[in-house]
């Protein structure tokens, strides 16, 4: 129900940080309330809490109130806990004394459809009018752990670590898993905010209040749905430009819709795939599991920039030393050999039986000798060939009889930390959790760990991405390509035949095989007389979309075979498709060689026009090698994708195959782009297939156009 409006910083600094709090509906026989009422007493939030409720005359130990209205003040927050039916009446009652920020848990709203759905609506409009900020309804409420404020309706157990991570979930109880990993891998929270029903604050001015709070380094959000996408896009052109990575657990596969499935285009590019193509594009971090998401997150939080891709490895097993590798080549990450110097240093310090390369294996022998890690680790760090280094190793679990020596140990892995010349990431062997006694030496030490080798390097993997996403994009101005002026006679409805939509691109500048369409067999005949070469021959109708399945396509037709070809495909396409009404046939030379590429633009309802290109022709669907961006895009954007294909090959002259004229074809695709976005609010489905490149020509060889049924 949002819409792109956004709320000022400080009035939602103002919301998350009250004074004063109402528990409206609080009573001691709901959990719900016994655990908010408990959340903010244990983690000291500092002001007055009001228990409102008209029968009881305790309620958790406290005085109750009958109303807002009874309260010795004007609270800062009302957190509604009351019935569906009753929660109007109580939004009333707040404005009626002032209170203008509200947390409404109360579930049973637009979640149970349209008479919910007015309800929401209803109560909506009312805080709007009284100037109110509302989160939820159905949602648990907020943590926020630099306040010490936790208006949230599950429990949370002590200790919470305050940290750099901001978490914005479009769920309630998953909030509760989040903040249970988050305390197991002593990742530190900024803010967590479980958002409900979205009626007012929704994710996105969550995710915009983030990346302008100090003390949030990095946002992880799980998300459902995308309700405002054009805000989207301004938040996270937003995070990128202010250096603030946003770590994303995206769910839902939708099926594909009726737009897609018009074309090629449909069986290949779901709403996932454009939504993972979007994210990309964005510079958002897609993750696909909750582990990912924290464990990512709390990397990005704690450590510094990684400057590139070499990393060096430290380690006490050589079966770690394998795992890494491996994991290492699948994320991209480039394993130097030592520098000369390094290895003439380790050779001082690792025993004689290690063999020193990259990764290192100090061995076993740190059970004798505790330091040798650290030593070892000391001379890597100030190995030129390495922009990052990770030191595998676990916090000891347990605490002694005398910790002192443990806690010496640590620290000294602290300052060569905070010494070393480039990052140093602190790795854990699995993702089991830190221990208490962890905690306190990661504390005492001023380290993060990162948990485990496989989410570990997935992290690091996302993390580096991250980094040259966040470079590239500070390096690119805005280019904008003026849009084309359209021709349009009258307002285009439907699916147009093959001809018009040939037409229609060849009056707008796109290179398009010469075609001419026929209706009767002398004409066929006369086109093949002037044109005196092999020729293709294809059915045209609005109602056929792929000709090929309803046999209207005929190829390699020799001229004096033309009348002849024109009459048998209109007989076989009048048996496979007796009531669909023909406008005639297509006659086009026959071109030979070169490589099929489609290239399509379909407008997604959620983000509107996306661009796909790829392998075309026969193989579209069989090797679906394709790339994906949303519109609008630079140049080199659409040369990245091309790139991105794996038939690229093809057309930069792989095997001595003379290559194409990638910026003639960069250029055809950037103005197929501009078209369909001048058509923008018209355009249903352009999709081109084949386009044909061979050397210097490019051409449209076959084009399926669909429109919207409303006005440009």
């Amino acid at each position: 129900m949002n819409d792109v409006r956004t709320l000022p910083f400080e009035r939602l600094r103002a919301f998350f940080s009250p004074h004063s709090i109402a528990l409206v509906g609080a009573t001691d026989n709901s959990r719900w309330s016994v655990y908010t009422f408990q959340n903010l007493r244990t983690f000291g939030f500092p002001g007055p809490i009001y228990c409102v409720n008209p029968n009881r005359e305790i309620v958790h130990g406290e005085r109750a109130f009958k109303s807002l209205r009874d309260l010795p003040e004007t609270v800062d927050l009302a957190y509604i806990m009351v019935p569906t039916q009753r929660v109007f009446a109580i939004l009333q009652e707040a404005a009626e004394v002032g209170i203008t920020n509200v947390v409404i848990l109360t579930s049973g709203f637009s979640e149970m459809g349209e008479q919910g759905r007015l309800l929401e609506q209803k109560m909506l409009d009312f805080a709007r009018e009284h100037a109110m900020v509302m989160l939820g309804p159905n949602g648990n409420g907020f943590v926020n752990v630099t306040a010490h404020t936790m208006p949230y309706g599950l429990p949370i157990t002590p200790p919470l670590t305050r940290g750099p991570v901001g978490v914005v979930l479009q769920s309630g109880a998953l909030a509760s898993a989040v903040i249970t990993m988050a305390q197991a891998r002593h990742i530190g929270l900024s803010y967590l905010v479980s958002m409900g029903n979205e009626t007012m604050l929704s994710a996105t001015d969550m995710m915009e209040y983030l990346i302008e709070d100090d003390e949030t380094q990095v946002i992880a959000v799980f998300l459902e749905t995308i309700r405002q996408p054009e805000q989207f896009k301004r938040m996270a052109r937003m995070a990128i430009s202010r250096k603030k990575p946003i770590v994303a657990l995206k769910i839902g596969r939708s099926e594909i819709s009726a737009r897609t499935a018009l074309a090629h285009t449909g069986a290949l590019v779901g709403d996932d795939v454009i939504n993972e193509a979007v994210f990309q594009q964005l510079g958002i971090v897609r993750v696909h599991a909750l582990e990912d998401l924290l464990i990512t997150a709390g990397l990005l939080g704690y450590t510094p920039p990684l400057p590139g891709r070499r990393a060096g490895i430290v380690t006490p097993s050589g079966g770690a030393c394998d795992i890494l590798s491996d994991r290492a080549h699948e994320e991209g990450i480039v394993l130097p050999e030592f520098a000369p110097e390094t290895v003439q240093r380790l050779q001082q310090v690792v025993p004689e039986f290690s063999t020193i390369h990259n990764p290192l294996d100090v061995t076993g022998y740190i059970v004798v000798d505790r330091m040798l890690m650290q030593r070892a680790l000391n001379v890597v760090v100030e190995d030129p060939n390495m922009d990052f280094l990770i030191c595998l190793t676990d916090p000891v679990r347990a605490e002694p009889p005398d910790p002192a020596p443990v806690f010496a140990q640590i620290e000294l892995l602290g300052n060569t930390i905070r010494a070393a010349p480039v990052p140093v990431v602190v790795m854990t062997n699995t993702c089991i959790d830190i221990t208490p006694f962890g905690c306190v030496q990661a504390e005492r030490a001023g380290i993060h760990y990162v948990g485990g080798m496989e989410h570990g390097m997935r992290a690091l993997g996302h993390a580096l991405w991250w980094y040259e996403t966040a470079r590239q994009a500070a390096q690119h101005t805005t280019e904008t390509n003026a849009l084309l002026p359209v021709i349009l006679q009258d307002v285009p409805t439907g699916v147009w035949p093959e001809y018009m939509a040939r037409d229609f691109l060849q009056g707008h500048g796109i290179p398009v095989v010469p075609g001419r369409l026929v209706r009767h067999v002398q004409e066929a005949e006369t086109v093949a007389h002037e044109w005196g070469q092999a020729l293709a021959l294809k059915i045209q109708s609005s109602a056929i979309l792929h000709k090929s399945e309803v046999g209207g396509v005929m190829l390699n037709v020799a001229p004096e075979q033309a009348g002849c070809a024109f009459n048998q495909l209109m007989e076989h396409v009048k048996q496979h498709a007796p009531d669909v009404r023909l406008d005639g046939v297509l006659l086009s030379p026959m071109r030979a060689g070169g490589t099929e590429l489609l290239v399509s633009v379909v407008n997604d309802p959620v983000w509107g026009l996306m661009l796909t290109v790829g392998l075309g022709g026969i193989w579209v669907e069989i090797l679906q090698d394709t790339s994906v961006r949303m519109l609008p895009l630079r140049h080199d954007e659409i040369r990245a994708m091309l790139h991105d294909l794996r038939a690229f090959a093809l057309l930069s002259g792989a095997r001595g195959q003379r290559s194409s004229n990638i910026d003639a074809l960069v250029d055809v695709i950037a103005r197929i782009a501009q078209l369909a976005q001048t058509l923008n609010g018209s355009l249903e489905t352009l999709e081109i297939n084949p386009l044909l490149v061979q050397d210097e020509t490019i051409e449209v060889a076959d084009v399926l156009l669909s429109w919207k049924t409303r006005v440009l």
